[in-house]
């Protein structure tokens, strides 16, 4: 059975402004100093998956520079290009219909494109377990992450502690999935032992999830069959077009996972971070003594504890403890670091003024 990974590359990344903008999202930007967080993600699976089997899902606004600076293996007829935003359910939908029209059945494995791992040797050897998985069953398979601390900026799995089965891997019955908690359900989480992080990372075969898409989203497969049809034909981007902004908007969370009794996990254990927002810097850059990770050009009396991004000009800092700092030519942030994750709302109140030139 033929191989592919999707790639979701759509997103605006806007828990990383300003760095992150609309036409240039982090999963194109060398945040880590390697490469570019899409290019990084495509190398990962090196060895499981043919590098040329990539399909990425983006926009319209992101798809030029992407064909300029993604991974010389991957295709450009392999970019499918949204003209709205639908979120990951009508994404992954589009990629499937795509891959089995083009090859018939496949195997699916779904990744979003601004993770970080620092044990690539394990994270493909527990791909390709769950990979196995996926092609021995009908099941729909996820990679759940084993909890270090009560984070309460992922989402949860909870699974039954049984494994229904444990060749060639522990595979557990998903019981269900939980959104993002506050602390003290995160503690609990923790000690339960029966919980993992939400990986966002799936693998299924084509003709699991289409099934799954035409008994649970019903509307979406039927408005998304059209474009099917038309995939490869003179029509296909006037179609897609016309269609795309009237299909359902929904997670393949609430959409499909949260639904489906066919859900099984596998946990994982090979240094996965989603570099989602500005403090989750730390999982790529060590503090320095200060507790400070600094890509600046900063000078700072009494500073700890702080995160501070810039350019060529000099940032200099007295008596902070706790903060973000991201300087670019156009637009500074300050902000807490424990109000990282509210920076999606200054893009949401730039919106709303009319700054798009900021966004």
């Amino acid at each position: 059975m033929n191989k592919f990974a999707t790639i979701l590359a759509g997103g605006g990344g806007t828990r990383f402004w300003p760095l992150s903008r609309q036409e240039i999202p982090k999963q194109l930007l060398n945040i880590s100093g390697h490469d570019i967080m899409l290019n990084d993600t495509i190398e990962r699976f090196k060895g499981i998956i043919p590098q040329e089997n990539t399909v990425i899902v983006t926009n319209r606004s992101q798809a030029v520079l992407m064909e300029s600076i993604m991974h010389s293996s991957v295709s450009k007829r392999n970019i499918l290009i949204e003209p709205v935003a639908r979120n990951t359910a009508a994404s992954i939908l589009f990629a499937a219909f795509s891959i089995e029209k083009s090859h018939g059945d496949s195997l699916m494995v779904v990744l979003p494109s601004d993770h970080y791992i620092t044990d690539e040797e394990q994270f493909r050897l527990t791909l390709d377990e769950a990979c196995t998985v996926a092609m021995e069953t009908d099941q729909i398979v996820t990679i759940g992450i084993k909890p270090t601390f009560p984070s309460t900026g992922y989402g949860y799995i909870a699974f039954d502690k049984e494994p229904i089965s444990s060749n060639p891997v522990a595979v557990y019955e998903v019981a269900e999935f939980v959104e993002k908690p506050n602390f003290q359900k995160a503690q609990g989480y923790l000690s339960s032992g029966n919980y993992l992080w939400n990986s966002g990372i799936f693998i299924w075969k084509t003709s699991v999830i289409i099934d799954n898409f035409k008994r649970y989203l019903p509307r979406l497969y039927k408005t998304m069959l059209l474009i099917s049809d038309c995939l490869g034909t003179d029509q296909e981007e006037e179609i897609i077009n016309k269609i795309y902004p009237t299909l359902q908007n929904i997670s393949i969370d609430y959409g499909i996972l949260e639904r489906s009794d066919e859900v099984v996990v596998l946990s994982g254990q090979f240094g996965w971070n989603d570099i989602g927002s500005w403090d989750a810097l730390g999982a790529i850059f060590p503090p320095d003594e200060s507790g400070n990770i600094i890509k600046a050009n900063h000078m700072g009396i009494d500073t700890r504890n702080s995160i501070i991004y810039g350019t060529d000009r000099l940032i200099t800092t007295i008596g902070m403890d706790g903060y973000i700092i991201a300087d670019t030519e156009d637009a500074l942030l300050i902000c807490p670091k424990d109000k990282a994750q509210s920076v999606k709302e200054i893009v949401e109140l730039l919106k709303e003024k009319g700054m798009t030139d900021y966004i």
